[in-house]
């Protein structure tokens, strides 16, 4: 076994940053330039604390620290050894001109949303699978979807999310982005007026425009979409109240009370995009539009991200005018959502897995943006949104610096998300949207101290 590493740490006694700090940034940055390797054995807080000349306590704060960042563990009986060390700008391979390519490391993707989908029981996976192909092949595409798909996301619904949908009122779709494409093409006209939060869903905006509709952007802030910068002469409003995408705010009561009584009276539709309304962890999941004003919402739902966007299978709740509308455009175009999908939906469900893994879901995204916020916090990071989903957002001062942080990830091996890619128009807002479902735990934590170092306030 190798004895311990000698460390490199200067303490600057007279400066105001606190010893331990000091202590952990020379280790980190020891970890980061390749002074310090992935396994190196480092001394006991003590025995550091006894060659620095300070108090215990501060060598065990800053050990704690660079725990929490995700650059050393510790290993019962052993002692505290440094992590795999991340990827620095001199271990990246790069294309040299006039030689043989040589592969580039895939950067790792903390983007917003990725699922967890390496959480999966695969045993109920491939159970649900094959008991999906023992069904009859189709006679007649059902435009609707499957009945026993929408029995099953009404029983969903009424379960994780609260809302007592009708059966008549439930529709399968491929999916929000795609719903959202059959609602603009079957409810609104071209020239009509839509609006859409800002920042928002882009996706949506190019469904919107792609109808011929006129987007307008709708200011957001810690209570959701501004209900009083909504223009006159909307035909509809898309949002995201559970889980505002980007930003991750949830829209306040008062303020969906004021968007529904608009509804009503300016005779628009609401859109309530929920995303991953099932993936709050801090308090019970928060009640729908749809279950408040059913006649002027239309809920939309999908799989991607609380499974896999392998099955390709949404849900969509409208009012009676709304489903006749997209059942009518489907007749006409010939389109339907896929059936195998909410085959595989349908026995997850009816053997209580689809429950097991909402479970198993929400305590791990729990534990893990306990760890990133809990790394970030320490080190200085703000961070927005509330305990929920599967992202979180680090507010920056400025697109420029916005764009110096993403670049800097990908030199370190990291694909970040900027808010300027969810503006329809010019960026008012900067910051990095971080996801953390789509890597393992382990893969996580190994690459804390990387994000933190990247998205750090006080650059070195």
């Amino acid at each position: 076994m190798r004895g311990d590493t000698t460390v490199p740490v200067a303490l600057d006694r007279e400066s105001r940053v606190p010893l331990a700090v000091q202590v952990a940034d020379a280790l980190r940055e020891a970890a980061s330039g390749g002074h310090l390797r992935g396994g190196d054995r480092l001394p006991s807080t003590r025995a550091l604390a006894a060659s620095l000349g300070v108090s215990r306590t501060v060598t065990a704060a800053a050990y704690e620290q660079l725990h929490a960042e995700g650059w050393i563990a510790g290993r019962h009986g052993s002692g505290t050894y440094v992590t795999t060390s991340p990827p620095t700008r001199a271990e990246r391979r790069r294309v040299v001109a006039g030689h043989d390519r040589v592969p580039v490391p895939e950067l790792l993707a903390l983007t917003p949303g990725v699922p967890w989908a390496e959480g999966i029981d695969r045993a109920a996976w491939r159970r649900a699978w094959r008991a999906a192909a023992d069904a009859p092949p189709l006679l007649v595409a059902e435009r609707a979807g499957l009945v026993e798909y929408r029995a099953a996301i009404g029983e969903h619904l009424l379960r994780h999310r609260g809302l007592d949908a009708a059966p008549h009122s439930v529709l399968a779709t491929a999916g929000t982005t795609a719903a959202v494409v059959e609602l603009a093409a079957s409810v609104l006209r071209p020239g009509d007026l839509v609006g859409v939060e800002e920042p928002g869903y882009q996706r949506a905006v190019a469904a919107f425009r792609g109808a011929g509709a006129r987007v307008v952007p709708v200011a957001v802030d810690s209570e959701g979409m501004r209900t009083d910068a909504i223009p006159a002469g909307v035909r509809a409003v898309y949002c995201s109240p559970a889980h505002q995408y980007p930003l991750g705010s949830r829209m306040s009561a008062a303020r969906r009370v004021e968007l529904v009584e608009r509804a009503r009276a300016d005779d628009f539709l609401v859109v309530e995009d929920d995303y991953d309304g099932e993936l709050r962890y801090d308090v019970a999941p928060l009640p729908l539009l749809a279950s408040l004003a059913p006649d002027v919402v239309v809920h939309l739902g999908t799989t991607s991200k609380i499974l896999t966007p392998t099955l390709g299978a949404g849900w969509m709740v409208a009012p009676p005018g709304v489903t006749a509308a997209v059942l009518a455009y489907r007749d006409d175009a010939g389109t339907r959502p896929s059936p195998a999908g909410q085959r595989v939906f349908v026995e997850l469900a009816r053997h209580g897995d689809l429950g097991r893994h909402l479970r198993r879901l929400r305590r791990e995204l729990s534990v893990r943006r306990g760890l990133l916020v809990g790394a970030l916090r320490t080190a200085g990071v703000p961070v927005l949104g509330d305990d929920a989903g599967a992202h979180l957002v680090v507010p920056l001062g400025s697109g420029r610096d916005e764009r110096a942080r993403l670049a800097e990830g990908r030199e370190r091996g990291l694909l970040l998300d900027g808010l300027a890619r969810h503006f329809a128009g010019t960026p008012t807002t900067a910051g990095v949207a971080v996801g953390y479902a789509g890597c393992s735990r382990e893969t996580l934590r190994g690459v804390l101290g990387v994000l933190v170092d990247v998205l750090r306030p006080t650059r070195r």
